[in-house]
């Protein structure tokens, strides 16, 4: 059974490559290969400026090896016609060498020795070297990415997002990739050894031209240098310069990164991209252009090209940007209703800002809006006081709100909304002020406190007087802020406690495994983890968090009880925390009647068994025991026994925010407790 012709075409090249070394070759027979190395060369260097790709031209190695071994065949034979028939004229080794020789440095032979060697050398020291160390490190990199490439295949594959086929296929192309850039790494040595080769051929050609031509055909020195050197110099261009192209070619491919373009179209898109930057090199152009003793004709008109190719740019961009929905073909089967999937359901943003056309310039760092820095600056402060990265906040502008409007969603819904008059500050009335201030009357959107809204000009005499003066990017920093803190029990899902758990097991191996999902599921971590968010608890120290779930969840795996021994292991940073790292804490008590009153209301049952009446007399007392506490200059902070504290944070939570519930055990041995405040329930009223 006999092969097919496409599978004996690179074998058969390969051994006529070889055989060209042995066998002697007629100079028209010369002439063709040398024409075709060096149409070769090029359609080698179209092919890897076309590629979107590396890949794309995988086979580059092999080619860069067959294409350096077909100039050095050309290389041998040319040499041999050279030694044996160079004494009878510049045309003895073919047309192509003598048009090499004659036309490209007009038969001078120290300008082709010359020209020669600086091709040697751009080959050799610059492109050559620069293309082998880019595949150099490209292939270490590979190879170092390949171990995350494969995780990553295969949590695709187990997610469902691809088949079987699709992921051997992605494993494969991760696979060839290594390959190729390993491969590029060493097929650069091929190329660096054609140049050194070539200055050898051509020593080799000069010193034994001269002597054929002295010794066997009796011609005097000059001659004999005249004919040979020609001949030699012809010789080494017409394979140096396709040598160089190959070259070129290699650091194209090598230093190409994957793209969806070419490289013609990926070029033009991204240096000529911006009509400004021409505009700025024409102005550059043109200034020297009119400096006396300079160029004036050349700088001034590359100068007017630039900024003519600017101006033409510019005037693309905007009417590709007014023009940028296509109108599209209507027929019978575009009119027909698509189908619904699941894909045609936007997501919901976690957090999102959305601001009125007038209050684009604040969000917009390109026109000097500070909001974002100050958002990106509250993120940071909380992370760092909470434990808790908030999720990026998308922030885009919504036409249906007025122009000077903006709103505040969670998940979709609306929690915090403003308007903000442009151009102006609000300065706030804190209790402080010297005198009133001619304004618009207003009211800070976050606290409620009074205010007026002023020109921004008169902010030094608004705080002269005493006023709190807020810009407007700061006011909507401020909002948004505090929605965060308000709801950052619900920032806290699945995928931020699983980048919680990643970044502890980088730190802490094995703790993480103890804890989930070996005693809890991940669902139970979630939700420990929220309520100690809700109760303003930091869980920055997650070592000393998850050391203590791994030694309670074997025992119990309640979430109150999970939550109660984390507190009390986290309890010096908690008191700290409410106290400032005060030594002696004065601290809201519960009377003993208020204490037996609740134990015996909830029963076995728990808070679901207490009245109404209640619930609404502690509520009454909370409010009175929190302003006692604060007239007297202590933070309100209710200490409690541990059975009660997770009962009264939760009822008093919404009815006193600001108050802060304890246990005994929080508090550490080296604290003086001192219950200034007692909270006793009055139902009757």
């Amino acid at each position: 059974m006999g092969l097919p012709a496409n599978r004996l075409a690179v074998p058969g090249l390969v051994l006529l490559i070889l055989a060209m070394m042995v066998l002697p070759l007629p100079t028209f027979m010369l002439d063709v290969l040398f024409t075709l190395n060096i149409a070769l060369a090029m359609i080698v260097l179209l092919v890897s400026l076309n590629a979107r790709r590396p890949l794309d031209f995988s086979v580059f190695p092999t080619v860069l090896l067959l294409t350096t071994l077909l100039r050095l065949s050309l290389n041998v034979a040319s040499t041999r016609i050279i030694l044996m028939q160079g004494h009878t004229g510049p045309d003895a080794a073919g047309k192509v060498i003598e048009s090499f020789g004659n036309f490209l440095v007009g038969g001078n032979i120290a300008v082709g020795f010359v020209v020669f060697t600086i091709l040697v050398i751009i080959n050799f020291v610059v492109i050559t070297k620069g293309a082998g160390r880019i595949a150099e490190v490209a292939a270490r990199f590979t190879l170092d990415s390949m171990p995350g490439k494969q995780l990553a295949v295969d949590a695709d594959l187990n997610a469902g997002f691809i088949n079987e086929s699709e992921a051997r296929a992605r494993r494969g192309e991760i696979g060839r990739e290594a390959d190729f850039y390993g491969a590029m790494d060493g097929a650069s040595k091929f190329v660096r050894g054609d140049a050194v080769a070539g200055m050898i051929i051509l020593v080799v050609n000069l010193i034994g031209g001269v002597a054929v031509g002295l010794l066997q055909h009796n011609l005097g020195v000059g001659e004999a240098l005249g004919r040979y050197a020609l001949l030699t110099v012809g010789d080494g261009l017409v394979t140096q310069i396709p040598a160089l192209v190959i070259s070129t070619a290699a650091g194209i491919v090598v230093s190409r990164a994957s793209s969806e373009q070419d490289l013609s179209r990926e070029f033009s898109s991204q240096v000529f991209g911006r009509p400004q930057t021409l505009y700025v090199a024409a102005a550059v152009l043109g200034t020297l252009g009119i400096i006396p003793g300079t160029p004036h004709l050349a700088f001034l008109t590359i100068g007017a090209v630039l900024a003519g190719v600017g101006f033409l740019l510019l005037r693309r961009q905007r009417t590709a940007a007014f023009f940028d929905v296509e109108p599209e073909e209507v027929n019978e089967a575009d009119s027909m209703p698509v189908d619904v999937t699941w894909a045609d359901i936007p997501p919901v943003d976690v957090l999102a800002l959305e601001v009125g056309y007038r209050l684009i310039p604040l969000v917009d760092r390109n026109q000097g809006g500070a909001a974002l820095n100050r958002i990106t600056e509250a993120r940071r402060r909380f992370a760092t006081d909470m434990g808790l990265v908030v999720p990026l906040i998308r922030v885009r502008d919504n036409l249906e709100l007025k122009p000077n409007a903006y709103r505040i969603t969670l998940k979709g819904v609306d929690v915090g909304h403003g308007e903000l008059p442009g151009g102006q500050v609000l300065a706030v009335d804190m209790g402080e002020v010297l005198g009133r201030i001619d304004g618009t009357p207003g009211a800070d959107p976050l606290t409620a406190l009074p205010g007026v809204w002023i020109d921004a000009g008169r902010t030094e005499e608004a705080e002269l007087r005493g006023f709190v003066v807020f810009q407007l990017d700061e006011l909507i920093a401020r909002q948004v802020e505090a929605v965060f803190r308000q709801h950052a029990p619900e920032l806290l899902g699945r995928t931020e406690v699983q980048q919680l758990l990643d970044t502890l097991a980088r730190s802490h191996p094995g703790l993480v495994e103890d804890v989930t999902p070996r005693h809890l599921p991940l669902t139970s971590v979630q939700a420990v983890l929220q309520q100690l968010i809700a109760e303003n608890v930091s869980i920055r120290d997650s070592r000393t968090l998850f050391e203590t779930l791994a030694a309670r969840a074997p025992k119990s795996q309640a979430i109150d009880d999970l939550v109660e021994t984390v507190r009390a292991a986290l309890g010096r940073s908690i008191v700290d925390r409410l106290f400032e790292g005060s030594g002696t804490l004065h601290v809201i008590g519960l009377s003993p009647a208020a204490e037996t009153s609740l134990l015996n209301e909830m029963g076995d049952e728990g808070e679901a068994l207490l009245s109404p009446a209640t619930l609404d007399a502690l509520a009454d007392a909370g409010e009175r025991a929190v302003a006692e506490q604060e007239a007297a200059g202590y933070p309100p902070v209710l200490l409690t026994s541990p059975g009660l504290r997770a009962v009264l944070s939760r009822l008093l939570r919404r009815a006193v925010p600001r108050l802060s519930v304890i246990a005994y055990a929080e508090v550490p041995a080296d604290k003086v407790v001192q219950v200034s405040t007692e909270l006793t329930l009055e139902p009757g009223q």
